[in-house]
């Protein structure tokens, strides 16, 4: 997706060869037209299969995966990161390391909003190691719902995530696939 390529270039800051920041307009403040762009986007990607709902963990794959819903007209769960009074019984829980953040938790949803009726579309700002996603599909799994797929705005390329889970079977599709952050530049896979 060219448009998110030209925003990572002029906007995202590389950290390291491993991290990228791009909170200017994805994970803390967020471009609302980009996001329109993006969610009608994966729509387009994954016309050939019925989805009922759109699968997310808090907090930053919630706009993309809101764009989608919104464009698909489907129903956007999210898998929480911490426990609240009201989300205690029933749920579908699983483990999440975090690489950025240097913390495992524990992400749930309520059995309320998955079942085995639904076709879920797992989507997610990044795409690294693959922890999130690998936690997401495991709660669609325990839920006994059929997994069409991921959607992913930023792959980091050149990390074991996406090849991993890809060879397991799972349908990926990345708008910006980075292939190296060395020496501060982003550049991208074609």
């Amino acid at each position: 997706m060219q448009r998110l390529k030209e925003k990572i270039e002029q906007e995202g800051q590389v950290l390291s060869d491993v991290v990228l920041k791009v909170d200017s307009f994805l994970n803390h403040q967020i471009d609302p037209l980009l996001m329109k762009e993006v969610g009608e986007e994966f729509a387009n990607r994954y016309s050939d299969v019925v989805i009922t709902k759109v699968l997310t963990i808090e907090s930053s794959g919630i706009a993309p995966a809101t764009f989608l819903g919104l464009t698909l007209g489907a129903p956007v769960v999210f898998a929480r990161k911490r426990k609240s009074l009201t989300l205690t019984d029933n749920l579908y829980t699983s483990k999440v390391h975090s690489f950025t953040k240097n913390e495992t938790n524990e992400i749930s949803v309520s059995n309320k909003f998955l079942s085995a009726d639904d076709n879920v579309i797992i989507i997610d700002d990044f795409l690294a190691n693959g922890e999130a996603l690998k936690g997401l599909v495991d709660i669609a799994n325990q839920a006994g719902a059929t997994i069409v797929g991921a959607g992913i705005v930023i792959e980091k390329g050149f990390q074991e995530g996406g090849k991993i889970l890809r060879e397991q079977g799972l349908r990926i599709e990345s708008l910006a696939n980075i292939k190296s952050l060395a020496n501060g530049k982003v550049e991208f896979f074609d």
